[in-house]
């Protein structure tokens, strides 16, 4: 065999294995970009496990007690999460907080966790979801007027007292590096997600930076018409306690419902 002939060969062999290398690659990492949260096992859907809620800018638990109160007496077990740094410190440490929880509940037996974010807190578990696999952990996910597409109040603050506005005050911002990656990850598309927000909300500006694509996004107004619903009164309000309620059962997420019977079923 020629010395060209015997180059063209060997050039034909390294292509061959080339070839086979990349197939083998596709092949087990399910076609190139195929892979991610969606396609990885979730939660089974009709084994709820306990139930997480995430506390909002500031780190108030109050008003989330009462909503824990009242899942305890459906028979669930709900925990109200204590946030580091009054919940005003970066978003990442709330991020470690939570996952930290739930490692916690998976470790003692629970097939999984439902999370509950209020305001900032949907951030917090947005983030969670994106960075520490929270789809194959979490059987649902429920915010409640959170600024997942960040608020102008922050922005205004970022733009008016810098020095006032603290790390998580700063994250909040529309277009912040957090939001841009909580965008980024499609979070909604990853596992069962409801958000619920209030028309009326003056702390999530516009109201509708809590719609978060590939979700089941509710307006309290849509189901209750000229319902006067603060940011402060979203996690107490009957009608979306009977729609937390719905969201965390094993059927499947409402999208939307009778005003008077959500407000019947979450005044309990």
């Amino acid at each position: 065999m020629s010395p060209r002939r015997r180059l063209l060969v060997a050039l034909v062999g390294v292509l061959v294995v080339a070839l086979v290398v990349v197939v083998g690659i596709r092949f087990v990492g399910g076609g190139g970009g195929a892979a991610g949260p969606a396609a990885l096992p979730l939660p089974p859907q009709d084994r709820p496990g306990p139930v997480l809620l995430v506390p909002g800018y500031g780190g108030s638990r109050d008003s989330l007690l009462t909503l824990a109160r009242r899942i305890e007496a459906t028979g669930r077990t709900a925990e109200v999460l204590t946030l580091p740094g009054n919940g005003t410190g970066d978003l990442s440490a709330q991020v470690d907080l939570l996952d930290g929880a739930v490692r916690n509940a998976l470790a003692a037996g629970a097939p999984s966790v439902d999370v509950i974010g209020y305001s900032a807190g949907g951030v917090v578990a947005g983030l969670w979801v994106a960075r520490d696999g929270g789809a194959t952990k979490a059987r649902r996910v429920i915010t409640l007027g959170s600024p997942l597409a960040g608020t102008t109040v922050a922005a205004a603050a970022v733009a008016s007292a810098p020095d006032a506005c603290p790390a998580a005050c700063r994250e909040l911002a529309p277009g912040s590096a957090d939001l841009v990656e909580l965008a980024n990850a499609k979070v909604g598309t990853a596992l069962p997600w409801l958000s619920i927000w209030t028309t009326d909300d003056q702390v999530v500006t516009p109201p509708d930076s809590a719609r978060l694509d590939g979700a089941v996004n509710v307006p309290v107004q849509s189901i209750c018409p000229g319902a006067a619903v603060s940011h402060g009164g979203l996690p107490t309000d009957a009608a979306v306690t009977g729609l937390v309620l719905e969201a965390i059962s094993p059927s499947a997420l409402p999208t939307g419902g009778d005003c008077a019977a959500l407000r019947a079923a979450g005044a309990g």
